[in-house]
């Protein structure tokens, strides 16, 4: 059957087994060999011992759409969004945009009405994520193989008649939970019958308007596993993912890369193996999708290559790459222009943290924080509330920009900060997003109120009625600083923080504790030195020898040569222990 389709279709073709999720037992044959290799992995990985044979759309843009319907035939579309990677990467290991930034109103319309029918159809009652395949920009297309002209601007990927990981993200993007409108309608209700939690003054039947710009980046385990194979395609590898909000999409794609806590990989990152010479650049970076794609396009912008050439070598649409730019022409000013308000402003208003600008302009983090302070530059908060500010809303979901109206007053009375533990990585799971929520829960309990602080969209705690207050940010020391000045009361004898909750957000939150002591803003529970004692190899040590209680022999040390005389004067083998890290 397998070599009969593929003589009718052509190669190369996407093997797709049934009933298996995240792309397992999938891929792309560019060749019988492949062909064969991957129809046999597929027919053993399904259940059912069935396989899709399609025709590759590999290049093309991919499109999904959340669509949510109930038992009267009611039917809206939550959320479109736009995968940055073309087709040929799994939309788990993609980078996601919405609301969807490079469709044409028509193509929008197409795709939006198309959606409702295959929902309608179907007649599924609840939620529904669609994927579509569509004609790329043309710059693309002429790069795609000609032996296959479409017959159609679209196609239609993947039905998933449930809730998807894509539906989790359509929910924190939106403010709409799916989930809960989806059993609601499960159990009889319409779309008009269904409050939204939100604005509380509309109903579910209203499609969310979104004033802002949303970007998932994935977060992958290659940290752990650097001699893996780090290409991307059909089979998911990601382990988690980040989400981050602003009004740009700039600014959203690089509070996203800072939420992915890759310590030394910032946006700034580039391997020492990349040549400088802007000759042969694009050919000797790794474009092709691999989880540092990202990075080699901005070295590749940064050394003169232009978005229409890096269009052509990725299929990425040069929509994107012109933005990606944007941030690379600002950093060119950042180490030529003397900083100043305006040129500080600007850099923030794009996405720079402060240790990014501090880099380029030769700085501290802390000094740059201090020059935005004494030039009364601070990011406000805007509220999430499903409509675009057309209703009157009462959601406690924010997330920072650089404007003037904050929407975020300080909560009154007692209240703590939860720092929660950001992206699933190997060793800091969902187990901790479990805590983070019970902390919350407990606070409430005793009279406090709780405000979260997360990045994850694929977690309960970045539910928006968990907690008293829902900050969507990077958990690192700029934005979590932040969050507790905006939440400080001031008096005359000065600002009042709030205390942080840093135990159960893993080691992402304990990183942050001797920022926050140094910045004298309290900790609930063990105190930063206590903390930095358990943690530094040098200094627990010394606390175990101070107690005399026994350990390995060993030592804690600072760098290479001391390694070499301690492994010299204790002997192989020996175990190597980093501070700070976890799992």
């Amino acid at each position: 059957d397998v070599i009969r389709i593929a003589k009718q279709i052509g190669l190369p073709l996407v093997v797709r087994p049934a009933y298996t999720l995240g792309g397992t037992g999938g891929g792309i044959a560019n060749n019988w060999d492949e062909l064969q290799d991957l129809a046999k992995g597929g027919l053993d990985a399904s259940p059912i011992s069935q396989i899709l044979l399609e025709r590759s759309l590999v290049g093309w843009k991919e499109i999904e759409y959340e669509v949510i319907r109930d038992a009267a035939d009611n039917c809206i579309t939550v959320c479109n969004m736009e995968n940055l990677d073309p087709m040929g990467v799994h939309t788990g290991d993609s980078i996601v945009v919405a609301p969807s930034q490079t469709l044409t109103d028509k193509e929008y319309q197409m795709l939006r009405t198309a959606s409702l029918d295959i929902i309608r159809s179907l007649g599924i009652e609840g939620g529904c994520n669609i994927q579509f395949g569509l004609r790329p920009h043309r710059m693309v297309e002429e790069t795609l193989p000609g032996n296959w002209q479409a017959d159609s601007p679209y196609y239609v990927i993947e039905v998933n008649p449930r809730v998807s990981r894509s539906s989790a993200l359509a929910s924190k993007a939106t403010g709409y939970p799916i989930a809960r409108v989806a059993a609601k309608i499960a159990v009889g209700k319409r779309l008009d019958q269904i409050s939204n939690a939100v604005t509380q003054t509309s109903t579910a039947a209203f499609e969310p308007a979104l004033d802002y710009c949303v970007v998932k980046i994935p977060r992958w385990p290659f940290d752990k596993f650097a001699a893996g194979d780090r290409t991307i395609g059909t089979q998911m590898k990601a382990t988690g993912e980040v989400m981050a909000i602003d009004r740009s999409f700039e600014a959203a794609f690089q509070k996203a890369v800072r939420s992915l806590e890759m310590g030394s990989h910032s946006i700034l990152w580039e391997d020492s193996s990349w040549p400088s010479d802007s000759d042969l650049i694009l050919d000797t970076l790794p474009l092709y999708p691999t989880d540092i794609r990202l990075w080699a396009i901005m070295a590749a912008l940064r050394r003169g290559a232009t978005a229409e050439e890096i269009s052509v070598h990725t299929g990425i649409d040069p929509w994107f790459l012109y933005r990606l730019d944007n941030i690379v022409n600002m950093e060119k000013r950042l180490l030529k222009e003397d900083i100043s308000p305006k040129l500080l402003l600007s850099a923030k208003r794009l996405g720079m943290s402060d240790r990014h600008i501090g880099t380029l302009v030769d700085k501290l983090p802390q000094q740059v924080r201090e020059l935005r302070k004494g030039w009364d530059i601070k990011p406000v908060y805007k509220m999430v509330d499903t409509c675009a500010a057309e209703f009157e809303a009462a959601t406690p979901y924010f997330y920072s920009t650089y404007e003037q109206e904050n929407e975020a007053k300080p909560l009154d009375g007692m209240k703590a900060l939860v720092v929660g533990s950001g992206p699933i990585r190997i060793g800091q799971g969902i187990e901790f997003d479990y805590c983070s929520v019970h902390a919350a829960w407990a606070l409430q309990e005793e009279g406090v109120k709780s405000i979260m602080a997360n990045s994850n969209p694929e977690t309960v705690s970045t539910d928006f009625d968990i907690s008293d207050r829902l900050y969507f940010e990077p958990l690192d020391e700029e934005s979590i600083q932040d969050i507790l000045e905006n939440e400080g009361i001031a008096s005359e004898q000065g600002t009042t923080y709030p205390p942080s909750v840093v135990q159960f957000g893993g080691q992402t939150a304990i990183n942050i504790s001797q920022v926050l002591d140094q910045a004298f803003m309290p900790i609930l529970g063990s105190t930063a030195d206590a903390i930095d004692i358990a943690s530094d190899r040098g200094r627990f040590e010394e606390f175990l020898g101070r107690l005399g209680i026994p350990q390995p022999p060993g030592a804690g040390i600072t760098s290479l040569q001391e390694a070499l005389e301690v492994a010299h004067r204790i002997g192989y083998p020996v175990l190597v222990r980093p501070s700070y890290v976890l799992g």
